[in-house]
């Protein structure tokens, strides 16, 4: 089916007339001619003029589309003289990656050599184009001709669309494979999560389960499921959320060791710093992990169990004593753990498209950036109270090995100290260089110290 619909500069996607009462009638909109009934065919069907052939369709247009797979292109080779000088917008699909030797734009502008192919707007999703929701979209475009790309991106941004011009057409198949793509910038943080995850659960199965039983012949194995897990979520959530707010403070001490804003970052630093919003939904995912084991600790057998032999143990030895350090110290623990994972909701509440569009940008940047440094802070306050004096006990350290709420510590607290020392004032030059130097040599430690718990991490998996 080919359809031939109209569309003006003054006329909305949602074709609404804003022309004020008593002014003059609108200009003949332009013509654009869809070959195809998929999912960009029947969303341009409601506006569509008439139904004709593909020879008028294509005569009468200067914006073709083609709404159809590869194996159809055969019936332009029939109408190629009518194309000529036409602007051709492949925005075709492919089932699987490398399904054929060259990309469909370059085949098609193979096929109508006289036309200017434009390869674009194939990333829109058909639930976006049929509920209308474009408005902000990014799209992405690419062809050998200037002026054909031009005119594509007028039309798309008509619509609401953010163009981004790729280049030429030689861009085509990278653009192919785009959608072909499963969650490109959820990879990393999900590698990361899964690989900080199965190392701390072996990290803690040797410390709280093998342990017990070489050690002392206890079978604790029943701690795996719901205590050990709980430690793991808590663990792995804070250290993703300060892997969050690492590499903005990586970026700032390279500007500052280069003495220049201007520079480029590395490729490793830019990539990082584009999953940050992923790594903190994975975070704070664990974190509500966290929250519902915690939830369901009480009502544990074991907690049971534990409670009623502490109190038959209390009547038969000594009255029960109040230890008001401890109870102080307990609430600080809830309290810190509730009013930070409120924050974390904060957070990701706000980094949602539909929520974050209606801030302006320095209440967004307040939220992510300020009020994150202080989640972080809290966080981290929250493991440093459950620690509290354990670390002074040997017996905190089985096999010679730390607890794991001590190794979760390290990086958040290193992202805290090192984002005190950028906001101290400096007003003399040595004590600014100084600062830089140590900066540096903080930030060189962190990241050997992350290099080899990732290498840990990928020895385990």
């Amino acid at each position: 089916m080919t359809m031939v619909s109209g569309m003006s500069e003054e006329v909305k996607p949602e074709s609404v007339s804003l022309y004020p009462l008593g002014t003059a009638a609108a200009p003949e909109p332009e013509l654009l001619c869809i070959f195809g009934t998929g999912d960009f065919g029947l969303w341009a069907s409601p506006c569509s003029r008439r139904a004709t052939g593909h020879t008028a369709a294509a005569h009468s247009a200067s914006l073709v589309f083609i709404c159809v797979h590869r194996e159809h292109y055969g019936f332009l080779e029939t109408i190629a003289p009518h194309l000529e000088g036409k602007v051709l917008v492949d925005v075709s699909n492919n089932l699987k990656k490398d399904m054929y030797p060259e990309a469909n734009a370059t085949y098609l502008q193979r096929l109508i050599p006289g036309a200017a192919v434009v390869k674009g707007l194939h990333t829109l999703s058909a639930w976006a184009l049929q509920n209308g929701l474009l408005a902000g979209k990014q799209v992405y475009l690419c062809g050998n001709s200037g002026e054909a790309k031009q005119a594509v991106a007028a039309m798309a941004t008509k619509l609401g669309l953010t163009v981004l011009d790729r280049g030429s057409l030689s861009a085509a198949r990278e653009l192919e494979d785009y959608p072909l793509r499963l969650f490109p910038e959820w990879r990393l943080p999900l590698r990361v999560a899964v690989g900080l995850t199965a190392f701390f659960f072996f990290y803690l199965l040797i410390r709280d389960v093998v342990y017990s039983y070489v050690e002392r012949g206890k079978d604790t194995s029943f701690k795996i499921m719901v205590s050990l897990a709980n430690k793991v979520f808590s663990i792995v959530s804070l250290i993703m959320l300060s892997l969050c707010y690492l590499p903005g403070i990586i970026a700032a001490i390279l500007q500052l060791y280069r003495g220049t804003k201007y520079s480029q970052f590395p490729d490793w630093l830019n990539s990082w710093m584009l999953c940050r919003k992923q790594m903190g939904l994975v975070a704070l995912g664990f974190a509500f992990l966290h929250a519902i084991y915690t939830l369901i600790i009480p009502i544990r057998y074991t907690a049971k169990r534990n409670l009623i032999s502490l109190v038959l143990k209390e009547n038969k030895t000594t009255p029960f004593f109040f230890d008001n350090t401890k109870a102080w110290g307990t609430d600080s623990f809830y309290a810190l753990g509730i009013l930070g994972f409120f924050l974390y909701v904060l957070l990701g509440i706000t980094s949602l498209p539909s929520v974050g569009g209606s801030l302006s940008w320095r209440e967004f940047s307040f939220i992510q950036s300020k009020l994150g440094h202080l989640t972080l802070f809290i966080c981290t306050a929250h493991g440093y109270i459950y620690g509290w004096k354990k670390f002074l006990l040997p017996s905190t350290y089985k096999w010679y090995t730390p607890p794991g709420y001590m190794l979760s510590l390290i990086v958040p607290s290193v992202v805290l100290v090192l984002k005190v020392l950028l906001l101290l004032p400096c007003v003399d030059h040595t004590l600014t260089r100084i600062r830089q130097e140590l900066l540096f040599i903080l930030a060189y430690s962190l990241l050997l110290g992350c290099v080899g718990l990732c290498t840990c991490v990928l020895m385990c998996n």
